[in-house]
C-alpha cells in the first residue's frame, strides 16, 4: 500500500502534512487507528484546503471511527465555503457523543424482541444485517464492530448453537418478474457480447442509480469549480427550476442522427424523463456554412420517432446577441483578447503562443467590434479565451469570422461562436441541471467550468458517458456524403447505413433501438457492438408487433385440377398464430397457387421435407394436402409449373411440411439487404488498406423485382411492418406506388449463425 502511495504525488503529498501535523500534536508513534484515520482523509478528501481542519479533529480524538471521518468529509463537500459553522459541524459528525456498551445491550435488545417471532421461524437464516442496521440506526455513532458482538451474543443466546439445519443453504427465492412495458434486458458489455441481467433503461437512470448529484449540489461533484458567488447562483438556479432535473439533447443540424445519436437521446431524454424533470432539444447551429433545413426537420423526427418530445425546442443561435455580450464582458475582464494567427498556426498540441496574448483590454474591445463589423477577413481575426485545456489545447477560439448568412439570423451576424465558448452558456441560460456529452468532450470539461465561472454566471455539471459503435458500417458525415457521391449508397436514409433514417426505412422498430441502448448500458466505456445484436432487439419487437402475411419472392406456379370450388376460396388466417385473439385477415385461395421455388424440387434428397413428386406438403393455413401430378417445363428444361392434386388434411396421412403460397396476389418488389462492408472495421487502415470505399460488399443489396404477396397487405402505407411467414419481417418502403409495392427486408426470422 505504501508503494502504491507513493507513486501517487499528490496523494503522499497530502498524506505527509497530514502525519506531520498530527505527530505536532501526538508525539512521533502513531497508533495504527489513527494512521488509519489520517489515510482515508487525505485519500477521501476533495478539497485539501480542509485537510489541515480534520486531522486537527483526527489529533484530537474528537474524530475516532470511520463512520465519523466519513460524516465530516460529507459536511465538508456540502459546505464549500468559508468558514464552517464548527458547531454544526460536530453535531453532523457526532464530535463528544459517548455511547455506552449499556446503551447498546439495550438497543439490540429491543431489535432483536421485534423480531423475536422471525428469528425463532428462520433461525440462522434470517439476514443478521437486518438487526445491524436497525441498530445502527438507533445508535448513528455506535462502534460497528461492538454492535455486531452484541447481535451475536443475543441471538446466540436466544437461538443456542447453530445446528446442521442452519448451516444448510437458504433456498433461493424466485424474484417477481417485472411488466414486460418495464423489461428491458440489458447491460455488462463484454469484448461486443452483452450479459441477460434483467434493468429497464428508466431503472438504470432513476435517482441514485448514476451516482449523479442532485439539482443544486452541484458543488458535490468532483472537479466542480466553486467560487464565492456559486451558492448565490445554485440558490437563484434552484428558485427558477424548482430543484428539477434539467437535461438537454444539442445536435449540430449539419447531418443526419445515427445509432450513436439514440444512445444520447435516450441518455438525455431518458434520465430527465426517469427524474420527473424535461430535456430540451437545442441545436447547435453555430455554423451556418454546414446547415441544411432538411437537417433540422429530420432530427426533431427521429427524437419524436424515438418516443421522446422534447420540453422546448431551442437553438444556440436564440442566444446570439447574449452571447455577445458576454464575449464583451470577458475581453472587460482581461480573459479573452484577439488574436491574428492563422487556423494552420494554432492547429495542434503544442502551437507557438499567441503574441497577442497580453494585447490591452481596450485595444481587444476595438478590435472585436471591428470583427463585428465585417472589418477582417475570415481568418485574419478571431477571439480567444484565457486559458490552458485538460488535453494541453492552450486558448481555445471563442470567436470567428465567417461571411455566411445564417438560416435564422440572416446577415446579422459575421462573426459566429465556437462550440468551445457556446456549449456551456447556453447550458447555463437553460438552467441545465446535468449536461451530459460523450467521453470525448471530457477534455473540455475544465473549460466548460472556467468560462462560467470567468463570467460569474450559473455553472452545470458535465458528465460524461461512452460512445456506442456498430461494427461493420461508418457513421461519419464526412464518409455517409462519400458513399451517397460515389453511388454505394442512395441517400442518408439508405436501409443499410445505420442512421436513424435508415433504420427506419428498413423497418426498425424505434422500441427496439430503444431496447438496444438499454441493453448496451448507460457505461462510462465505449461500447462497440454487433449488428446482430440490434438486429436481435427488431426481432424481438416485431415478433409481438408485425402481423403475418404470406410473400412469394421466386414464384413457381402450381394449378390444382381437382381445386373443391368453383371460385376462389376464403381462408382466414391469423394476425399472430400465438394469440388468435389479436385478430385474422382474409386471403383468397383459387385454383391457381404460387409457391417459392426453393419448396419443389425433382428428387427429394435425404432430409429433404419439403414438395417434391411422392412427397406432398401442406399448403399453411388451409386445411389441404398438395400431391404432385405433372411437372411442366420450358424448352431449357426448367420448371415453370407444377399441376397437383388437393386433399382434405383431415383425412390424409399428415405431410412432413408446411409451406407458404399465395394466390390472387400482388405484385411486388422486394429489396434483401446484407451488410454494406466486409470487415468489422471498414475505417481501419490495418484491417483494410485501401480505404473504407473499397471494402464495400457487391452483395450488400439484391432487388427481387417480380416477387408477388398475398392481398390481405394491400391497404398497407409506407413503415408498415409484417412477418412474411418463414421468410422474415419485412416493412413497406416509400417508393411503393399504386399497383407497385416495395418492400424491405429489415432481419431474417432466425439469425444467421455466420454473422453471430
Amino acid at each position: 500500500k505504501a508503494r502504491e502511495t507513493l507513486r501517487n504525488g499528490a496523494l503522499s503529498a497530502l498524506l505527509r502534512r497530514a502525519v506531520l501535523q498530527a505527530r505536532s500534536a501526538l508525539g512521533p508513534a502513531l497508533d495504527k487507528a489513527t494512521g488509519t484515520l489520517l489515510y482515508n482523509a487525505a485519500a477521501r478528501l476533495k478539497d485539501p484546503k480542509h485537510l489541515g481542519f480534520l486531522v486537527g479533529y483526527i489529533a484530537r480524538k474528537e474524530i475516532l471511527t470511520d463512520l465519523q471521518l466519513s460524516a465530516a468529509l460529507e459536511y465538508v463537500r456540502s459546505h464549500p465555503l468559508e468558514p464552517l459553522d464548527v458547531a454544526d459541524f460536530e453535531r453532523a459528525c457526532g464530535v463528544g457523543v459517548c455511547i455506552t456498551p449499556e446503551q447498546i445491550e439495550e438497543a439490540v435488545e429491543a431489535v432483536i424482541n421485534k423480531h423475536r417471532a422471525e428469528l425463532l421461524a428462520e433461525r440462522y437464516h434470517f439476514s443478521m444485517g437486518l438487526l445491524m442496521g436497525e441498530a445502527r440506526s438507533q445508535l448513528r455513532w455506535a462502534d460497528g464492530k461492538t454492535v455486531k458482538n452484541e447481535v451475536d451474543l443475543q441471538v446466540l443466546h436466544l437461538l443456542g448453537p447453530k445446528t446442521e439445519a442452519d448451516l444448510e443453504k437458504k433456498p433461493k427465492v424466485a424474484k417477481a418478474r417485472l411488466a414486460p412495458a418495464e423489461k428491458q434486458k440489458v447491460a455488462v458489455v463484454e469484448n461486443g457480447d452483452m450479459g441477460t441481467e434483467t434493468k429497464s433503461l428508466l431503472e438504470q437512470l432513476r435517482g441514485e442509480a448514476l451516482k449523479f448529484h442532485k439539482p443544486g449540489e452541484n458543488y458535490k461533484t468532483e472537479g466542480y469549480v466553486v467560487t464565492p458567488n456559486t451558492m448565490a447562483l445554485l440558490k437563484q438556479h434552484l428558485a427558477i427550476t424548482g430543484g428539477q432535473v434539467r437535461t438537454r439533447f444539442p445536435p449540430e443540424p449539419n447531418g443526419i442522427l445515427h445509432i450513436g445519436h439514440a444512445k444520447a437521446i435516450n441518455f438525455n431524454f431518458g434520465y430527465a424523463k426517469a427524474n420527473g424533470g424535461v430535456c430540451f432539444l437545442r441545436y447547435d447551429d453555430t455554423n451556418p456554412e454546414k446547415e441544411e433545413e432538411k437537417y433540422f426537420t429530420a432530427i426533431r423526427e427521429m427524437v419524436e420517432w424515438l418516443g421522446y418530445q422534447p420540453y422546448a425546442v431551442t437553438h444556440a443561435s436564440d442566444y446570439f446577441d447574449q452571447l455577445y455580450t458576454w464575449a464583451l464582458e470577458l475581453i472587460r475582464r482581461g480573459q479573452a483578447y484577439v488574436c491574428h494567427q492563422k487556423v494552420e498556426e494554432i492547429k495542434g498540441h503544442n502551437p507557438p503562443p499567441s503574441p497577442w496574448r497580453d494585447r490591452p483590454v481596450e485595444e481587444s474591445l476595438l478590435l472585436f467590434e471591428d470583427m463585428r463589423k465585417g472589418k477582417f477577413g475570415e481568418g485574419e481575426a478571431t477571439l480567444r479565451m484565457k486559458l490552458v485545456m485538460e488535453d494541453g489545447k492552450m486558448d481555445p477560439v471563442a470567436y470567428r469570422v465567417k461571411f455566411t448568412p445564417h438560416h435564422r439570423t440572416g446577415d446579422k451576424w459575421c462573426i459566429y461562436p465556437t462550440y468551445d465558448y457556446t456549449h456551456c452558456l447556453c447550458d447555463s441560460i437553460e438552467n441545465i441541471t446535468h449536461s451530459l456529452c460523450t467521453k470525448e468532450f471530457q477534455a473540455r470539461r475544465s473549460s466548460y467550468f472556467w468560462l462560467c465561472n470567468a463570467l460569474d454566471v450559473y455553472c452545470p455539471v458535465q458528465w460524461e458517458y461512452g460512445r456506442l459503435n456498430l461494427l461493420y458500417t461508418v457513421v461519419s458525415k464526412r464518409k455517409i456524403i462519400r458513399l451517397v457521391e460515389t453511388g454505394a449508397v442512395r441517400d442518408w436514409d439508405d436501409p443499410r447505413l445505420f442512421t436513424l433514417t435508415a433504420l427506419r426505412r428498413r423497418g426498425f422498430p424505434p422500441e427496439a433501438i430503444n431496447n438496444f441502448c438499454a441493453r448496451v448500458g448507460v457505461t462510462v466505456a465505449q461500447a462497440t457492438m454487433e449488428p446482430h445484436l440490434l438486429e436481435a432487439c427488431a426481432r424481438e419487437v416485431l415478433n409481438e408487433q408485425a402481423p403475418r402475411a404470406m410473400a412469394v419472392l421466386e414464384p413457381l406456379k402450381v394449378t390444382i385440377t381437382n381445386f373443391p370450388a368453383p371460385k376462389a376460396l376464403e381462408v382466414l388466417v391469423p394476425n399472430f398464430p400465438a394469440d388468435e385473439s389479436r385478430g385474422f385477415h382474409k386471403v383468397p385461395f383459387h385454383q391457381t397457387v404460387y409457391i417459392e421455388e426453393t419448396d419443389f424440387r425433382e428428387e427429394a434428397d435425404k432430409g429433404y421435407k419439403r414438395l417434391a413428386p411422392g412427397q406432398p406438403v401442406g399448403l399453411r393455413h388451409t386445411g389441404y394436402i398438395i400431391t404432385v401430378q405433372n411437372v411442366i417445363k420450358d424448352v431449357s428444361g426448367r420448371v415453370i409449373e407444377l399441376e397437383v392434386t388437393c386433399t382434405k388434411s383431415d383425412v390424409a396421412e399428415k405431410p412432413k411440411a408446411f409451406i407458404h403460397w399465395v394466390s390472387v396476389p400482388l405484385a411486388c418488389e422486394v429489396r434483401l439487404y446484407e451488410r454494406l462492408f466486409l470487415h468489422k472495421n471498414p475505417e481501419d487502415p490495418s484491417e483494410v488498406p485501401g480505404g473504407f470505399l473499397s471494402d464495400l460488399n457487391p452483395d450488400s443489396l439484391r432487388v427481387v423485382h417480380n416477387a408477388l404477396v398475398d392481398s390481405s397487405v394491400r391497404s398497407a402505407r409506407p413503415f408498415d411492418k409484417f412477418q412474411f411467414e418463414r421468410l422474415g419481417y419485412f416493412s413497406v418502403d416509400p417508393d411503393s406506388e399504386e399497383g407497385k409495392m416495395v418492400f424491405n427486408r429489415t432481419v431474417t426470422l432466425k439469425e444467421d449463425p455466420g454473422k453471430a
